[in-house]
């Protein structure tokens, strides 16, 4: 298992937000996490990656604890993500915000970025060519030079994402990556996420409420309500599970008859 969650709590100020989640994704697979609003969904999300610290249980990834870590070792480990609102450096250019992903995986120090040495400056070569593969590859490599928060909204999510694969990970969690978007984004977006796992060996966990879209790309789904997993399992398994359509009953069942 690339990354296993065992009895994963989280409270605050006395509320459980999760109850001893059990969880894991396997290497190279396309799975994602559903549920009702409020399931606790982006709250696992941040356990994951170090911006919750859970108070119970065991969170490991690639065989190593990762529980205690702060968020820039999660990403130095090889877990890389996205927001549910997209977060990209505004006075930063499409160019610098995805070589901005690639911060984790420096070596050169201040020292040798002032004296232009040798290997700071091939380090800078690297990073460019690193950041605009990755522009290349989800499609925003012709707007390298515009501002990345002036590009229309399907273009961020796309650069956040090129961001995300510059930290060269090898799992990528997505947050709502098709929120805002019309249909022909989210068709383009599946076919990316097929390809980010294929062509680049990297699995891919997402949170979305879109559910055709996770019923067409997803291998295993988890179902998360009120803090618990109730469900998990094929595409067509949780589709028709009685306990996941009480959980989206009356506030997304229509988006689950599929």
């Amino acid at each position: 298992m690339l990354l296993d969650l065992e009895q994963v709590s989280l409270r605050f100020a006395g509320n459980t937000v999760l109850d001893k989640v059990d969880f894991g994704v396997e290497a190279g697979t396309l799975a994602s996490l559903i549920g009702p609003n409020g399931a606790g969904k982006t709250s696992l999300f941040n356990s994951i990656t170090g911006f919750y610290r859970p108070q119970e249980g065991k969170i490991t990834f690639d065989d190593q604890p990762i529980l205690r870590k702060k968020p820039h070792k999660v990403t130095q480990a090889g877990v890389a993500r996205t927001f549910q609102n997209v977060r990209l450096f505004r006075e930063m250019s499409v160019l610098e915000n995805v070589q901005a992903g690639m911060h984790c995986r420096t070596r050169a120090g201040a020292f040798s970025a002032v004296l232009r040495t040798p290997g700071q400056r091939a380090e800078e070569t690297h990073i460019a060519e690193v950041a605009h593969e990755c522009m290349q590859f989800v499609g925003v490599d012709e707007y390298a030079d515009r501002l990345a928060t002036n590009l229309a909204y399907g273009y961020q999510r796309l650069v956040e994402i090129a961001r995300a694969l510059a930290t060269q990970p090898k799992l990528i969690l997505l947050d709502e990556p098709a929120a805002g978007l019309n249909s022909s984004e989210k068709a383009s977006l599946i076919e990316l996420i097929r390809r980010i796992r294929d062509e680049r060996g990297v699995a891919v966990l997402l949170i979305e409420h879109d559910m055709g879209l996770v019923m067409q790309v997803s291998e295993h789904i988890h179902v998360l309500d009120y803090g618990r997993i109730i469900a998990k399992g094929t595409a067509e398994t949780i589709k028709n599970d009685p306990k996941v359509i009480e959980a989206y009953l009356g506030q997304e069942d229509e988006e689950m008859a599929l």
